[in-house]
């Protein structure tokens, strides 16, 4: 007759998930940017909490929620590579949930999934490629100031804000854009092969939609959550073990005086701005 369980041994177990099937679910949230701030993905950022998720050796899979409106083209291509990397180092299926939405490089990263679940109502898509700026010609002779470039290079000063817009200027960015827009393009039509089912005019003029017209055009694999859909996977005895990064000793929040307080100021409104491009 075995012995009985001990509510402390029981805990313990729970704790451990011993004998539940674990599953690492690590969470991508924010803008995809180079910068090391709170708040922003990077290969920098990211590549730890990989690590440790595809590291588990009993996971079945590895989730991956997805959180993004997108940002350095870059930087999205280098976490995507680095989940397919891991994927089949490991022999491991990658499952995407996408929550509010994974748009631009965030679906960039979403694409590097085996599967992609969505909600309803998630964003998806977005796939093309934008560079923005602001023009002040005149602003300056307005002013009364004077501004004073030197170059050595005849293009070192692209796109000048305080000059009038070049239409060489202009083509040779439309170019540059073409150029990281085909890397996407590539990129989604190679992992998502077979399941797409609209024509390259739809797809990829950088157009977002919602989850239900992302499984329609094939851009996402289905309707599901998370919990939801590794139950129905894997059964109702799995333990979802949160991959999270690790907390500074004592839980002391980074302190910014100067300018880092002024810098990441900037950084909160320019993420505010993506986020808003899709009313979010």
């Amino acid at each position: 007759m075995a012995a009985p369980t001990t509510p402390k041994r029981h805990w313990l177990q729970r704790l451990l998930g011993r004998g539940k099937t674990v599953i690492p679910v690590i969470r991508l949230h924010g803008v995809i940017a180079a910068e090391q701030r709170q708040g922003r993905l990077n290969i920098a950022t990211v590549e730890p909490l990989l690590k440790r998720g595809f590291s588990i050796k009993s996971a079945p899979a590895v989730a991956i929620v997805i959180n993004s409106p997108g940002g350095s083209p870059v930087q999205s291509r280098l976490i995507a590579k680095r989940i397919r990397d891991l994927a089949e180092e490991h022999g491991k299926p990658v499952l995407v949930f996408v929550e509010d939405a994974a748009a631009s490089g965030g679906y960039f990263i979403a694409v590097a999934g085996n599967e992609i679940f969505v909600d309803p109502s998630s964003i998806v898509g977005s796939i093309g490629v934008i560079m923005a700026g602001f023009g002040f010609v005149g602003a300056l002779e307005k002013l009364g100031i004077e501004r004073r470039v030197h170059t050595a290079g005849n293009n070192k000063s692209t796109l000048d804000p305080f000059l009038p817009e070049k239409a060489s200027d202009v083509e040779r960015i439309k170019q540059f854009e073409l150029d990281i827009h085909q890397v996407f393009i590539d990129f989604v039509k190679q992992r998502r092969a077979g399941r797409l089912r609209a024509d390259d005019e739809v797809l990829f003029t950088g157009e977002w939609w919602t989850g239900l017209r992302g499984v329609e055009l094939g851009l996402v694999d289905g309707i599901g959550d998370l919990h939801g859909t590794l139950r129905e996977r894997y059964g109702k005895d799995i333990a979802l073990k949160v991959i999270a990064p690790k907390r500074p000793w004592f839980g002391l929040p980074r302190l910014s005086f100067g300018a880092n307080l002024s810098s990441d100021l900037a950084a909160t409104v320019e993420d505010r701005i993506t986020w808003g491009r899709f009313g979010l």
